[in-house]
């Protein structure tokens, strides 16, 4: 049963990665990044006055994008080891111990609300978006278009 299970998971990413490839080909313009998605700027960003130096702002941002890039690699390595040690039953290895513990974490149980809601009548589960993103992205490693030129602008508009 746990071999039949294993190969209709793996046909499911195999249907999955086709499918994201027929979408490449198909239809690029969805892999774009949707700028429709941006949000406003929060209440507290630096006035003109508090604006740092752009050296400041650049070293910021390199610190920043060198991070998470570490970030990155962290999880790729944690999601690679948890692979083999997830599959261990609890237990010492060599220096290591190997165990499951109750997590302190909780999180609502939506399918208990959206059940209780349409028992009584509420309607959906009121749901609120989560905190915008940092996207930080340096310009550099992004195709620049060239600006038309004044003379054209014209007949960009026209079309």
């Amino acid at each position: 049963m746990t071999d039949r299970i294993t190969r209709i998971a793996r046909l499911g990413r195999v249907f999955r990665t086709v499918a994201d490839a027929v979408r490449s080909v198909v239809a690029p313009a969805a892999l774009v990044r949707n700028t429709d998605l941006a949000v406003p700027d929060p209440a507290d960003v630096f006035t003109d006055e508090e604006m740092p130096a752009p050296e400041a702002i650049e070293e910021a941002a390199a610190e920043y994008a060198a991070a998470a890039d570490q970030a990155r690699a962290a999880d790729r390595a944690k999601r690679k080891a948890k692979k083999l040690l997830g599959r261990l039953p609890a237990g010492i290895y060599g220096r290591w111990q190997v165990e499951r513990v109750q997590s302190s974490r909780t999180t609502a149980d939506l399918d208990s609300i959206r059940a209780t809601y349409a028992r009584l009548g509420l309607g959906p589960v009121p749901m609120r978006p989560c905190a915008p993103s940092l996207r930080i992205t340096e310009l550099a490693a992004v195709e620049q278009l060239p600006a038309p030129a004044a003379a054209d602008l014209p007949a960009l508009v026209a079309a």
